[in-house]
């Protein structure tokens, strides 16, 4: 897929089939993760993947009030930031961000579907991933992606909005 296509196509997904993914596609979204860029080359995150239904049912419980999104996904993945690998101090959440945005963009490409569940500066999702996920005290629970194949395709949405662009300077108005 083009990387355009796929920006633009992209689509957060709360509904999976029950087919299974793969040790491979998992691979390959953790890789395009771990090739975000980062301040300094910090690379401050690690990752947590789980595929066994009873953590997926559990986290559907401790993190998401239930939703049936993780009771459908294959697959889940956390990641979590290691300020200790910070290559600029206060820097890690930008970089799990674009880790983050990597992540959804090649399971995406690879036919999947995701959605992103915010977790860091949510007490409550904080310990529901501790409790599942053996996330230990020095890691910071950042972002919780279920992932499975999309049991309906979205359409895309155009969403450029041009009244948001300010040229030059905020008061020099929009750009036409």
């Amino acid at each position: 897929m083009e990387t355009m296509t796929a920006i633009m196509t992209r689509r957060s997904i709360r509904a999976f089939k029950e087919t299974p993914v793969s040790g491979e596609q998992m691979k390959t979204v953790l890789e395009a993760a771990m090739n975000a860029p980062s301040a300094g080359d910090g690379r401050p995150w690690h990752f947590v993947v789980t595929t066994t239904r009873s953590q997926l049912d559990a986290l559907a419980d401790a993190v998401d009030e239930g939703n049936d999104l993780f009771k459908q996904a294959q697959a889940a993945v956390l990641i979590c930031l290691d300020e200790s690998l910070e290559g600029f101090e206060g820097f890690g959440p930008q970089d799990c961000s674009c880790a983050a945005q990597n992540l959804q963009l090649a399971v995406h490409d690879l036919g999947l579907g995701t959605v992103w569940i915010a977790i860091i500066n949510v007490p409550p999702r904080v310990a529901g991933c501790r409790k599942v996920l053996g996330v230990p005290e020095e890691m910071t629970p950042f972002a919780l992606f279920p992932i499975g194949v999309p049991r309906e395709p979205l359409e895309a949405e155009a969403r450029y909005d041009a009244a948001r662009v300010h040229v030059g300077e905020w008061s020099n108005g929009v750009m036409e």
